[in-house]
């Protein structure tokens, strides 16, 4: 007789198999109000951490992107836009995030620079060495086996290709943690309530982010999939923070 194996939904533990199913209703629900949520419990600063995060990309003309988890097309807008040319690839599990990707007007203006694919980052639906860059940006603590999901990125990125993660993490300050478990246990579910009529996924979330592993417990998973070169930035002192790697 075999255990099934688990995983965490929230602090909830679920079998692994029910995971992506759960992750999917969450943002089936919340998708049309996923951005002026994003606003208002950030207070904005999430537009400045992913302007960051295209600081230390620098994307270069022609590079092609896969964004991973990246629904509503945030990132591969700001990746186009820098580039001046190239291509990207948003994909993301729940289909709803991208029709809302899709309406921005973002979305007309780079249409023949862009792609929309519902698929799963555990087992991504393109060839080996197909990227030249593939960016996840507060997706990866929703996926079921993050490691999967790093693995699979060094195999589609081509030699030399760069890897980027932009997730919520842990301050390295025990008050100032206490400080920000204050506010997102207390205030974001409510804030989903009253917005995106949706507490019950907004408390998810902010589990979610406490159940993530910290910077260096990251950091080496990434190193694990293989990329060199590994590292990472805080920003605004360990709220989030980006790791950094190359398929050397």
């Amino acid at each position: 007789m075999t255990s099934e194996r688990t995983t965490h939904f929230g602090f909830e533990t679920v079998p692994e198999a029910e995971k992506a199913g759960r992750v999917q209703g969450v943002f089936s629900s919340v998708a049309s109000r996923y951005d002026i949520m994003n606003d208002v419990m950030s207070g904005g600063i999430h537009r400045i951490w992913k302007d960051a995060m295209m600081d230390w990309l620098a994307p270069r003309p022609g590079q092609r992107l896969l964004d991973v988890a990246g629904g509503t097309g945030d990132i591969a807008f700001r990746f186009l836009r820098r580039a001046g040319s190239g291509h990207a690839t948003v994909l993301d599990l729940t289909e709803n995030m991208l029709v809302e990707g899709r309406k921005r007007a973002e979305a007309e203006q780079l249409a023949q620079s862009l792609d929309w694919t519902v698929g799963d980052a555990m087992a991504l639906p393109f060839a080996d060495n197909s990227f030249d860059v593939y960016t996840i940006s507060f997706g990866i603590r929703n996926v079921t086996r993050p490691q999967a999901a790093l693995n699979e990125a060094f195999r589609v990125l081509r030699p030399g290709g760069r890897l980027m993660v932009l997730e919520f993490s842990q301050l390295p300050n025990p008050l100032m943690q206490k400080a920000y478990d204050a506010y997102s246990f207390n205030v974001i579910p409510r804030m989903g309530a009253l917005i995106a009529r949706d507490r019950a996924s907004y408390q998810y979330l902010v589990e979610s982010i406490r159940r993530f592993p910290d910077q260096e417990t990251f950091l080496s998973m990434v190193r694990k999939a293989g990329f060199g070169n590994a590292r990472y930035r805080n920003l605004t002192m360990g709220v989030a923070c980006l790791h950094s790697g190359w398929k050397l």
